[in-house]
């Protein structure tokens, strides 16, 4: 691949779905929805808005429960968990970034208090030793050590998702799930962004699956990617195959659509 880092392939999905389903009464959220994610891969899951791509993702993450199908997270059935093991998860192999940074956020905690308090869910106590820690994670971040003591509202939406993204991966996840994390953000912050999630998952090695409506995001990040319409999977494959040369009419539209804006 020209624009991303090439994974090495194990035999062993991190993640695994069989048939996820999901409906709101007649409505499909999402329909039979299958695939592996293996160790250091990035998905990318795009569809116009009511594609059913945002369900999935709440689905896959634990905020809502499917009707049908399966989901093992490195061997463990996932819907089998107790409540309290899924929390314990949420807390540590996996992470969430919010479209809206304010919704991953405690607004009125400092920038370090937002970075040291996911620490201290997986046991750390020590304030030097978590201070650091968040003071460290601020600068890969790109957040000046000086502003470890500003609120979240103090910050410009793009520092507020840079600072989400530190809160997220200061305990070292496995897996994360990102919700359109470059919507609503200026051209030129979002490139920013963009790049700095790259080299994070290039050099922690993450697994990722984030959904998106933008094309230019999943070719930059993702190594394959799934098309959805309608709630289902109508296209996928690696990324640049998929978009080089889309096979469904309704990925040829979203390409050709990017392509003549």
């Amino acid at each position: 691949m020209s624009h991303i880092e090439k994974v090495t392939a194990t035999d062993t999905p991190l993640l695994t779905v069989a048939g996820l389903t999901k409906t709101y009464g007649a409505r499909i959220g999402c329909a039979d929805v299958s695939f592996d994610l293996y160790p250091g891969e990035v998905l990318g899951i795009v569809g116009e808005s009511g594609s059913g791509k945002s369900t999935l993702l709440s689905c896959l993450a634990g905020h809502q429960r499917p009707e049908r199908g399966r989901i093992a997270y490195d061997g463990q059935d996932v819907l089998a968990m107790s409540e309290s093991a899924r929390r314990r998860l949420g807390r540590t192999d996996w992470a969430y970034v919010h479209q809206n940074p304010r919704d991953g956020l405690r607004m009125g905690v400092s920038a370090g208090g937002n970075v040291g308090e996911r620490l201290m869910a997986v046991g750390a106590r020590h304030y030097g030793d978590i201070r650091a820690a968040a003071t460290d994670w601020l600068g890969l971040v790109e957040i000046a050590a000086d502003r470890i003591d500003d609120r979240p509202r103090a910050f410009s939406g793009g520092m507020q998702q840079r600072l989400q993204i530190a809160r997220n991966l200061v305990t070292g996840p496995r897996l994360v799930f990102m919700d359109e994390p470059t919507g609503g953000l200026d051209v030129s912050v979002q490139a920013r962004l963009l790049d700095l999630l790259r080299g994070l998952v290039r050099d922690l090695g993450l697994s990722v699956v984030i959904v998106t409506h933008d094309l230019a995001v999943v070719r930059l990040l993702a190594h394959r990617l799934m098309v959805m319409q309608g709630g289902r999977v109508v296209e996928q494959g690696l990324t640049d195959q998929v978009l080089d040369d889309p096979q469904h009419a309704y990925t040829q539209l979203l390409v050709s659509s990017v392509l003549q804006v």
